[in-house]
């Protein structure tokens, strides 16, 4: 029986998956607890246990029990999945190329591009990437208001996962009237598109931070702007406190609004095996120091740290089960690389 927890002072809202991963070396991961959702709330558990983070999401009937079951032996409080009494195809095909996960092909033409099998667990599945957002219409996984649990409302802190463009602009101003105080979010690639330039500002105004891709960045400033510190600026200009832009094995950019300071951070050299995931550990472990220090320099190295471990292995649990002292020492490693521009 798992101990009964505190109620959770932060809160993840994004989404669960089923993965089913090929490495580059065609070996399978099949059926196995994933989504943005995990991935965060695990890297948020390598730096903050006591208590655990709280999730928030909606899952079918036939989402394994036993899985939710083995997130709360972790330490993640559960009491904001919502179970819909009908079934839900959350299962997730992506294949590793290097340092990149891929989710934008279909497994049985890609699998007989490969001359791989395709497993039975995907028989019948439909490639959802790049997933469509709308303006008007949220995900049938994205929360509602009438989700948030009793328990939860205690909570001040939150970080939303990449969902629909809709969820996006709702989720935050939801949050505020509940009381929170420092909220993250993590952009979807899904609009972060030339068409969505206009409407990309309303997501940013009360944000502590916002975390998108580099990738995604030029992406939505296509034709207006190469230069990522200018495209950092204009963000905060639209209200948010803090702009990490992710850029993969090359760390982090920081840009701290109110002051116009800048920070060039690189990523901790971990063996890659699996970067599934990687991106969202980064803004759990981020978030995690981020609510003890208020720091921001200290919350992306414990945000860098974090996307380390998990990069290190498969599985969003991976990090957890790391050497005692291994996540303290690679800290101290980042702290002597970055650098103010």
């Amino acid at each position: 029986m798992v101990p009964e927890q505190p109620p959770p002072r932060d809160i993840f809202v994004g989404d669960l998956r089923r993965d089913f991963i090929l490495t580059s070396a065609d070996e399978w991961f099949l059926d196995a607890p994933g989504g943005s959702l995990l991935y965060a709330s695990a890297g948020y558990l390598i730096w903050e246990s006591e208590p655990g983070p709280g999730i928030m999401t909606r899952v079918g009937e036939d989402y394994p029990q036993a899985w939710l079951e083995e997130f709360a032996a972790r330490g993640i409080d559960v009491g904001g999945v919502v179970v819909l009494p009908r079934s839900m195809d959350l299962r997730s095909f992506t294949f590793l190329e290097g340092q990149r996960a891929c989710c934008d092909k279909n497994p049985l033409t890609y699998l007989s591009q490969c001359d791989v099998a395709l497993p039975p667990g995907l028989i019948g599945y439909s490639n959802h990437w790049p997933p469509k957002s709308s303006r008007r219409d949220r995900s049938e996984i994205s929360i509602r208001e009438a989700d948030i649990p009793v328990a939860y409302q205690s909570a001040s802190g939150a970080h939303i996962c990449p969902l629909d463009f809709l969820s996006h602009n709702l989720l935050p101003a939801t949050l505020r009237g509940q009381g929170f105080t420092t909220i993250t979010l993590d952009p979807s690639s899904s609009y972060m598109t030339p068409d969505f330039f206009g409407d990309f500002p309303s997501l940013i105004p009360g944000l502590t931070a916002i975390f998108p891709s580099e990738e995604d960045l030029r992406s939505l400033y296509k034709g207006k702007s190469v230069d990522l510190w200018e495209i950092a600026a204009d963000l905060g200009h639209y209200g948010c406190e803090l702009v990490v832009i992710k850029r993969g094995a090359r760390g982090q950019y920081l840009y701290e609004s109110a002051t116009e300071r800048k920070w060039e951070i690189p990523a901790y050299p971990a063996r890659v095996v699996n970067p599934v995931g990687v991106g969202d550990a980064f803004c759990g472990g981020f978030l995690a120091a981020y609510r003890r220090s208020f720091d921001p320099l200290e919350a992306v190295f414990h945000g860098s740290v974090s996307a380390s471990l998990t990069l290190e292995g498969n599985g969003a649990f991976f990090g957890l089960d790391a050497l005692p002292g291994l996540a303290e020492a690679r800290l101290e490693v980042l702290r002597d690389q970055a650098r103010e521009v």
